[in-house]
């Protein structure tokens, strides 16, 4: 029986939440930016903000030159992971499968209850109407029968609900354009596609229809190219508490390469995961670190954790940086992603050897962080290099 995907986007979610707190920015020109240091970059446009010749990427030095009517507001993570929260809660009573996919995108599986609807596009009728009215916040509902296709119909159809029958899917994809599909980002993937001359997914499912024709050209890619092109996707909608992945992420405040920046915004995000993972009573087996550039590439780096106390999850993420971030070009946003997990535990009986000094170490901080919230306490090696080498306590 085909599965019932809808993926809601709240397109310019990040502006739509600054325009819901203060009714005085709708008519205004807005821009969103990593930080107000001349280096900072634009991150989200209002629509009079790209009137005015802004887009997204512009250094703020830059846009200072340019204009001075646009207002620029510094991204508010706080806000918008808050926003994001109360819009999961408003979408729970319509399945319990709902997936957050990001700021403003999430997935909701309705399979089996299409009893309790008249049709799945008025499904997505309540649910757009629902989001609106609790928040005012305007989105638009892909439904089909995977993944993938609900969320490229969200984000390229202008219509509030649209739905793509099941067996359609690949129809429906062929006349867009090939970058909709996610393998297309691959760097390797993405020369391929430019030297063939590839613009639409059309090409690439004609292309794909031969398996040998597509090793040769896509290597390993060719396999999960050739399902996306036919809108093929058998991943489920995961609720948080079913999600197999851990991931911590940052856009740094100005795109740098200096290297002692790169790695004072890993290790915040390396103490991050092993905060969690202690909380879990897990390690992972694999751990990348992705390194997105200002130009649009990202490289990655793929390894294992053996412990999960501070200092070894950072140790692991210097060894991450070093082997992922092999260019010269300015780095934007920093990703850990940790997946495959097992139990990890020590002493598990009375004569077992002490734990670890490192491990003691991070569970009692670990004590604090649980009392006064986990930014109560920072490690020297998260500091800005130039700040005395400290624990500081924030609280």
């Amino acid at each position: 029986m085909p599965r019932s995907i809808f993926h809601l986007r709240l397109r310019d979610f990040e502006l739509q939440t600054e325009r819901m707190l203060d009714p005085a920015l709708r008519t205004r020109a807005v821009a969103i930016i990593s930080s107000h240091h001349p280096d900072g970059t634009v991150l989200a446009l209002s629509p009079e903000a790209r009137e005015e010749g802004l887009y997204p990427g512009l250094r703020v030095s830059r846009v200072r030159n340019m204009t001075h009517s646009v207002l620029l507001l510094p991204y508010n993570h706080t806000l918008y992971a808050r926003m994001n929260r109360y819009l999961y809660q408003q979408l729970a009573p319509f399945t319990p499968l709902v997936e957050a996919a990001g700021f403003g995108q999430f997935y909701l599986d309705l399979s089996g209850l299409e009893h309790v609807y008249p049709s799945l596009s008025q499904a997505g009728t309540l649910i757009a109407r629902t989001i609106g009215d609790k928040t005012r916040l305007s989105g638009t509902v892909g439904i089909s029968t995977n993944k993938l296709v609900s969320r490229i119909t969200a984000t390229v159809v202008p219509e509030t609900v649209f739905q793509v029958p099941a067996g359609e899917e690949a129809p429906f994809l062929a006349p867009l354009a090939v970058p909709v599909l996610p393998t297309a980002q691959e760097p390797f993937v993405r020369k391929i596609i430019r030297f063939l001359f590839l613009e639409q997914v059309r090409q690439l499912q004609a292309i794909t229809e031969e398996p040998a024709q597509a090793r040769v050209l896509f290597r390993d890619h060719s396999r999960r190219l050739t399902r996306e092109a036919h809108g093929e996707d058998h991943a489920a909608v995961q609720p948080p508490r079913y999600q197999d992945h851990i991931v911590e992420q940052t856009v740094l405040s100005c795109d740098t390469n200096d290297s002692d920046l790169l790695r004072v915004a890993v290790h915040g995000l390396g103490e991050q995961l092993a905060y969690a993972l202690r909380t879990r009573r897990q390690i992972a087996r694999r751990l990348r670190l992705e390194v997105h550039y200002t130009d649009g590439y990202r490289l990655s780096h793929t390894g294992a954790l053996h412990a999960n106390d501070d200092a070894a999850v950072l140790r692991a993420c210097d060894r991450l940086l070093e082997r992922a971030n092999r260019r010269r070009n300015r780095v934007r946003t920093l990703i850990l992603d940790a997946w495959d997990f097992r139990a990890f535990a020590h002493q598990l009986d009375l004569f077992a050897p002490p734990e670890p000094r490192d491990l003691r170490l991070s569970r009692s901080l670990d004590q604090v962080r649980n009392r006064f919230g986990l930014s109560s306490l920072a490690s020297a090696s998260t500091l800005t290099p130039g700040i005395p080498a400290a624990v500081i306590a924030q609280s």
